[in-house]
């Protein structure tokens, strides 16, 4: 009796589930019928606020809780997550199924879509994502699955407008998340902060985490906020002099070495596309040679300094001392992903094709190899050479290829924002997953930002191609004035 009451009441909030979807995405299709936007860049602030519950009620203690692969994870789920986690689903999957159904009823009248772009993301979820979840040597399939692709392919379908509103959401997303995060300090400071923590560069610097399930993943949503702020900066001077602050601050003492480097080369990108042209052009200017002159001079001089230290800098015996070193050691073996990456690649081996599936590193797999918090591969290819096979990873190398181009393409049009998300998304594939799309969490966040920066200027560049196209349509084929009628077609 109490399994018939059991199985009645999953059915009725499955069923209750779909009718609150379709409700859902009906009102917000009726509410954006007369608007040039939709309410996708609410996604960024659910999926924040998920992975802020998520790891504020998760009773962690990061003072007694290293982040070893050889010790075991706290497991511990509040209940509130589990009533919190459909409603945020719904939110997403209404948003972002409004924009495919609002794009496809105006299709007409809407902004083309780039067609390359959603094809490749296509067939990356499809070689990823179906075909490991069907054909894998372990075949697992559920709903989760589905988000990343509804949420890509709506961000695909973003205009310039979408895109603004976009990057401000998640700017603002992250500023908050990451205030929240320095705010529950004095009330909980083990769930935040790791006071424990001496492996950095930063001697006695206790390591945030903040509301983040890691320093390392704190340090990355930092870095994004960061690049969001160079992007489209706060009108208000304070507040955006507060929001600067709080970002560094928190990159500051997230302690993560990647991110610091990532952020240096990601924000390079922005302020080398905004002011390369000016600067080549102050460089080469014959009239005013100062800047030419002072910049030759300082490569010239960095170059023999390079060169004095590699001659009689000992340079050998000191990287032998390090190596040799515990912390040297740890390095080389990349924290311990290297044996992680063996254990990927012997899995790739074992199931070449469709690889192991969605559950490779899952807990019961964890728990075989003796490696409780190895929750992937530390390495996008080998992640999805494991899980997804040779089938996945051709398919992760062609849209990382189709990316690149037009993280290049359009980077000028997007004031290097592209470049910087695309750089971002590189540096942190080494040594994360942050283009997974079994299910949605805060790494999705950069990864759909570029979807839609993409979108939103290959869409635009396109319709500035047709209009050039009708103008000069109009300029190569005259009307003679006798003919009023065919005047008044052209538009004469």
């Amino acid at each position: 009796m109490q399994q018939t009451v059991t199985l009645f009441i999953l059915v009725a909030g499955a069923v209750l589930a779909a009718l609150l979807a379709t409700v859902g995405m009906a009102g917000a299709v009726h509410l954006t019928s007369r608007r040039t936007h939709g309410y996708l860049h609410f996604i960024f602030y659910a999926m924040l606020l998920m992975t802020a519950l998520t790891n504020l009620l998760s009773g962690r203690d990061l003072a007694t809780t290293a982040l070893s692969f050889d010790e075991p994870a706290a497991a511990l789920r509040n209940p509130l997550i589990a009533l919190a986690q459909p409603l945020i689903s719904l939110l997403i999957l209404a948003v972002a199924g409004e924009r495919l159904i609002t794009h496809w009823l105006q299709r007409e009248k809407a902004a083309p879509a780039p067609l390359l772009l959603l094809v490749t993301f296509i067939l990356f979820w499809v070689g990823t994502v179906a075909a490991p979840a069907l054909l894998g040597a372990h075949p697992f399939l559920t709903h989760d699955y589905v988000y990343p692709l509804i949420i890509g392919s709506a961000a695909v379908l973003s205009t310039g407008t979408e895109r603004d509103l976009a990057i401000r959401a998640a700017r603002n997303a992250l500023v908050l998340f990451m205030v929240a995060g320095l705010l529950v300090i004095p009330f909980k400071t083990g769930l935040v902060l790791d006071t424990s923590y001496t492996q950095g560069l930063l001697p006695g610097v206790p390591r945030l985490a903040g509301l983040a399930a890691h320093a390392v993943s704190l340090g990355i949503l930092a870095q994004l906020g960061l690049l969001c702020l160079l992007a489209r900066p706060y009108r208000n001077p304070w507040l955006n002099r507060f929001a600067w602050v709080i970002g560094l601050l928190v990159l500051f003492l997230a302690q993560s070495k990647t991110s610091w480097i990532s952020f240096v080369l990601c924000s390079a990108c922005i302020i080398g596309v905004r002011g390369g042209p000016t600067f080549w052009r102050r460089f080469s200017d014959p009239l005013r040679p100062e800047l030419g002159i002072v910049s030759v001079l300082v490569f010239m001089f960095s170059v023999a300094a390079v060169a004095l230290v590699l001659m009689f800098g000992n340079v050998d015996a000191r990287l032998s001392n390090f190596f040799n070193s515990a912390e040297g050691a740890q390095l080389a073996s990349l924290t311990g992903r290297d044996k992680i990456w063996a254990i990927a690649y012997d899995e790739w081996q074992r199931n070449p094709v469709f690889g192991y599936g969605p559950t490779l590193w899952d807990a019961s797999f964890r728990a075989s190899i003796g490696m409780p918090n190895a929750t992937h591969a530390h390495n996008q290819f080998m992640d999805t050479l494991s899980r997804s096979g040779a089938v996945g990873a051709t398919d992760l190398v062609l849209y990382a290829l189709v990316l690149l181009v037009l993280s290049v393409r359009y980077a000028r049009a997007t004031a290097g924002l592209s470049l910087a998300l695309f750089m971002a998304l590189a540096l942190r594939s080494l040594s994360e997953v942050p283009l997974l799309l079994f299910g949605y969490g805060p790494e999705l966040v950069t990864h759909v930002l570029l979807l839609i920066t993409l979108a939103a200027a290959a869409s635009h560049a396109r319709v500035r191609k047709d209009h050039k196209a009708g103008s000069k349509t109009r300029a190569e084929f005259p009307i003679p004035a006798k003919d009023p009628l065919l005047a008044a077609r052209f538009g004469l």
